[in-house]
């Protein structure tokens, strides 16, 4: 009877809802504090990247899925309307591309990421929009001429620094870790 106490206190735990978008929130703002020790590991779980991108994808965007099916592979999907997104951004398609870009698809995207030595390099594998399959030069075509020239601080297919002194991101079956260096 004297531990009564401790019910309350698991309903409002459970009440304030420590879900997974303020689990990594604190998990990120660990890693940008730049306090954690050198060698320590931060895990990230795909119900942690999911939410994390439900709350910052941009409108446009929805139903977000994160898979890690294998060491160093990432699959990620979405519904996106991307005349929604452009508009969001600031940037409204005209009529034609409009025509073309608005109405939700279903996206996939699968990736391959290497890291270390404070980098990291996102090869992107293949890329299916509405059941239609992209990879290979016709991948990299639009890539280089659709995907840089909008979002030209992307970096696709060559290394990029990780900051806050990670050492290296370990994509794992299951989980990602980000292990911080000196």
């Amino acid at each position: 009877m004297r531990y009564i106490w401790v019910i309350p206190l698991l309903a409002l735990a459970t009440a304030t809802g420590f879900d997974s978008y303020t689990s990594v929130r604190q998990k990120l703002d660990s890693i940008d504090s730049d306090r954690l020790r050198p060698g320590s590991h931060v895990r990230l779980t795909p119900p942690e990247l999911e939410a994390y991108a439900v709350h910052e994808a941009p409108d446009g965007v929805r139903n977000p899925r994160v898979e890690l099916p294998e060491p160093g592979l990432v699959k990620a999907s979405a519904v996106v309307d991307f005349g929604r997104v452009r508009r969001a951004q600031g940037h409204p398609p005209g009529w034609l591309l409009g025509k073309l870009l608005d109405g939700e698809r279903p996206v996939s995207v699968t990736a391959h990421i290497r890291s270390s030595g404070g980098s990291a390099t996102v090869d992107v594998q293949r890329v299916e929009i509405s059941g239609v399959v992209i990879d290979g030069s016709t991948l990299d075509f639009l890539i280089q001429n659709i995907l840089l020239p909008v979002y030209p601080t992307a970096t696709v297919g060559r290394p990029f620094g990780l900051g806050h002194r990670v050492e290296r991101l370990d994509v794992q079956r299951g989980a990602v870790d980000v292990v911080i260096g000196r």
